[in-house]
């Protein structure tokens, strides 16, 4: 089954493209344009497109005022932090059947809720180190797809430069592959059966994204945040 796949806060294209090459319609979004000049990107604030339709979405909002490796620097961005929440919480709550967010270890965990699961890349083919944190919605945890040696911090030994934060933040092909292929699976077996069938859940979207709201507190569309959580571009 082919589903229709957002991978927000994007544009490097590597998330997009795992799930394209096992054929679904899967499209990044980002206020950047996409790396490489693919045309199945969105180059538009994410919160527009939220309700466009997508069987998944894989969001990675940006950590700038999240990561607790930053913690030294809340007390001055208090605001910043305030609107990168609400961002996150709206994400939780979109009308989308299956969601994935990504972030590193955060304030997610103890302002919202505690992540479902924290992979790192060994455990998809690359010998490094990144704990990378996942909030799930209506999936299973990523299993493990080629554990592999090699336990180097290499992201984190980056020297300064213009572009560390587009090399720190970009997504590991193994993971996205991984993802792609565990839960495009997923999805596409779930989706054959009508959501709420057995529980009598909500089966519309609207109702999926009221559900939602509750749950995570999530904000309007434009309250409380200025643009893709007021932290600048994703992955």
């Amino acid at each position: 089954m082919k589903l229709r796949v957002l991978v927000g806060c994007e544009f490097s294209g590597v998330m997009r493209q795992a799930f394209r090459d096992l054929g679904h319609d899967a499209w990044s979004c980002d206020l950047l344009p996409a790396e490489d000049v693919s045309p199945f990107h969105l180059q538009c604030d994410v919160r527009d497109v939220l309700a466009d339709g997508w069987t998944l979405a894989i969001f990675h909002p940006p950590c700038t005022h999240l990561a607790v490796s930053g913690a030294r620097w809340f007390k001055d961005k208090v605001r910043e932090q305030t609107e990168a929440l609400a961002f996150v919480r709206l994400l939780l709550a979109a009308p989308v059947p299956h969601i994935v967010l990504e972030n590193p270890v955060s304030v997610i965990s103890s302002r919202i809720r505690k992540p479902n699961q924290i992979i790192q890349p060994w455990q998809h083919g690359h010998g490094e180190t990144k704990a990378t944190c996942l909030w799930l919605v209506n999936l299973p945890p990523l299993v493990p797809s080629n554990v592999v040696a090699g336990r180097e911090g290499r992201v984190w030994k980056m020297p300064p430069s213009p572009d560390r934060w587009r090399e720190r933040s970009r997504t590991f092909p193994g993971v996205a592959a991984a993802m792609a292929e565990q839960w495009g699976d997923y999805c596409a077996r779930a989706e054959l059966v009508p959501r709420g069938a057995e529980n009598g859940a909500n089966t519309n979207k609207e109702g999926i994204a009221n559900e939602r709201r509750r749950q995570y507190g999530g904000c309007s569309k434009r309250d409380g945040v200025d643009s893709e959580g007021g932290d600048g571009p994703g992955r």
